[in-house]
Parts: structure tokens; sequence; C-alpha cells
């Protein structure tokens, strides 16, 4: 549902890839014999919880998958592999036993399906309940949900601790319906996070930088204004790069030279742009950071870059942003001849990462 989940445990705290999307495109060929009755993932990371770092539990369950699949899906959403044809009640309660048995008391605990939590065919009501009573005693409980799902007896049924992710990814209205496909408005997502913030639930809203057909300085852009349109319903908005997932429409065109994943550099302008000018936590905790599929600056500063947006993803200190090497001349001048030429497509790519891309 958001933009999402091959998760790289950089510990910021909002990996929105599970961890089998960089994996081989076996997986999906042994999909059918994994288990439904068992968890696709847990681990443990840091997050924020009452202003304070805190450390987190993330559980990434099987179910049936995300309801917009079965309309297509989004342009770059790779979830289908994380779904099961058929998932019980009883086999998800025994993957919130699986996750229970794992449980430390951790203050922040993060519940991720391939589609919607709230969405009835994919975890039943009773399921819900069961989630809310285990964890009822921790600080945060987040999980992710579309908004055709958020409504009155929805929310009338979250406890108090819980925060929902939503997916808007951009708040132009052209760019959800034509480049990402998302299947909603920014107005449904507006709708349902001001309901949650009416009831005083938490809103955490996830913005994709660089969607499919956009230049690099329209998708820096397109990050800026979608997190001035979510800051009014939104406590944390996370700026998740594209991250080129496998059987995607995205890998299609990212194989043909037609997309480069975004700059590091360009990440981090979005943030600079932001800082102090919105009142929600900004964070980032890029999915496939430093490699080929994901956001990536020249190679030699990408390290250090990542590790910036990590410590300013905690401290909101611009000054945390302040690296420097020499490929932002590069980049500068990537998204300068993007322009000159009108193109989004990788003008960066030359004959060895052509051979990288066949493998």
């Amino acid at each position: 549902m958001a933009s999402a989940r091959s998760r790289n445990a950089r510990g910021t705290g909002d990996k929105t890839l599970y961890p089998y999307a960089e994996m081989s495109i076996q997986v999906s060929l042994v999909k059918e014999r994994r288990s439904p009755s068992e968890l696709e993932a847990l681990w443990k990371e840091d997050d924020m919880a009452g202003g304070e770092k805190v450390r987190a539990m993330v559980v990434i369950m099987r179910t049936s998958g995300c309801c917009w699949v079965r309309s297509g899906g989004c342009t770059m959403c790779g979830y289908r592999e994380a779904s099961l044809r058929e998932v019980t009640e009883e086999d998800l309660l025994k993957q919130l036993d699986q996750a229970l048995s794992k449980y430390k008391g951790e203050p922040f605990v993060k519940i991720y399906t391939s589609g919607s939590f709230l969405d009835d065919a994919e975890v039943p009501p009773s399921v819900r309940a069961r989630f809310y009573e285990a964890f009822s005693g921790c600080r945060r409980l987040l999980f992710e949900s579309r908004p055709e799902f958020i409504n009155d007896a929805t929310v009338a049924e979250m406890p108090p601790n819980v925060t929902v992710a939503l997916g808007l990814e951009s708040s132009d209205p052209k760019v959800l319906e034509s480049s990402v496909r998302k299947g909603f408005t920014p107005d449904d997502i507006r709708r349902a996070g001001l309901l949650l913030k009416s009831r005083g639930l938490g809103v955490r809203t996830y913005l994709l930088l660089k969607p499919p057909f956009m230049t690099e300085s329209m998708a820096i852009r397109d990050a800026v204004a979608s997190a001035r349109f979510a800051d009014e319903f939104s406590d944390e908005i996370s700026v998740n790069p594209l991250n080129v997932q496998r059987g995607t429409y995205v890998e299609r065109l990212w194989r043909r030279g037609e997309f480069r994943p975004p700059w590091i550099w360009s990440l981090i302008e979005v943030f600079k742009t932001l800082s102090g000018t919105v009142r929600a936590r900004l964070m980032s905790s890029p999915s496939g950071g430093g490699a080929q599929r994901g956001v990536h600056n020249c190679g030699e500063c990408d390290k250090a870059a990542l590790d910036a947006v990590e410590r300013f993803s905690f401290s909101q200190d611009p000054a945390d942003l302040s690296v420097t090497c020499g490929c932002q001349a590069k980049w500068k001048a990537y998204m300068e001849s993007e322009v000159a030429l009108g193109t989004p497509a990788d003008l960066d790519r030359d004959f060895e990462n052509e051979l990288i891309l066949r493998t």
C-alpha cells in the first residue's frame, strides 16, 4: 500500500518495502509453498514515540493481498509477491501468536500487510480486534490502510494508541491517476486523515519521491508540494524514494533506460526545502538505498548521504543534512540536461550499467 517495501534495515523505522522485494525472482516460484500461518518477517528497529527514540517491533504478515491489485494495482508496487491465495482467520491468529512470542514490550509496534489492515476481506474485524487487544499496552500501534476503509465505524473500533499510515504518494491528482495509478484522489486521503485526527488518532503519510514519467526536478517540486498538502492532517510525513521492485511497470521502464531512481541529493533537497515550514515530523528510511534499483548518488558518498538522512529523520535538525561530494555538480547537471532534453530517461546509463541490469 505504501510506497513502501526491499527493506534495507537502516533503522529510521519507516521501512516501506518488504524484505523479499530485492531477492531473486525465484521468490515468485516458491510463493505457494510458504505457509499462510507463518509471518513473512519480523525484526526490531528504532523509531519515535512520544517525542523520543524507542525500539519498535516490525511485523510483516502474510495475507490474501491488496484489493487494488485485482484492478491492476499501482505502477511501482510489487507487493503481490507477499500475498497468498487463501489465508484464513486461524492462519492470521497463528501469525499474531508468533508476533507475541517475539514481543518484548517494545513501545512501538508496526503491523504491515501487503494491502490494508482495515480491509475486512484481508484482515477480518475479529482478527483486528485481537491485534488491538494484544498490543493495547504499547505506546504506538501502526498499520496501513487505503482511505476507502477509513470511516466512522472502523475508526470507532481503534484504540487510542493507533497511528494509521496513509499512502498519499502525491497531492497532484494527475500524478496519482496516470503515473502512480493509485485508485483514489488526494481529497480521499485528506478526508481520511482529518477523520483520524478528529478522533485523536495518529497519522503517518507516505509520499513517493519520483513517480514514473517525472524528471528529477519535477519530483522534488512534487514532493515538497505534497508534503505541504499533507501537513494539515499528518503527524509524520515519510518521503519514500521510489525503489524499483521486480515484476512492476516501473521495472520495465527502468530496464529500458526510461527511468532512473532518484538521487539521494534530491531527497536531501526536499528536506532542506521543507525544514521549518511544516509542523509534521519529516522522515525517510530509503529502501534499497545505494543500489541500482534504489535511491543513489555516485556510490562513493551514498552511505554518508543516507546516514545524514537517517540523522535528520530523528533530529529534524537541517544541520544533520550537511554532507558534500563532487557528484553534487553532476546531479545538478543531470537535472539541467533532463529539462533541456525534455525527458526523464536515465541519462547516466552506460555499458557497465547495462550489464548490471541484465542480471
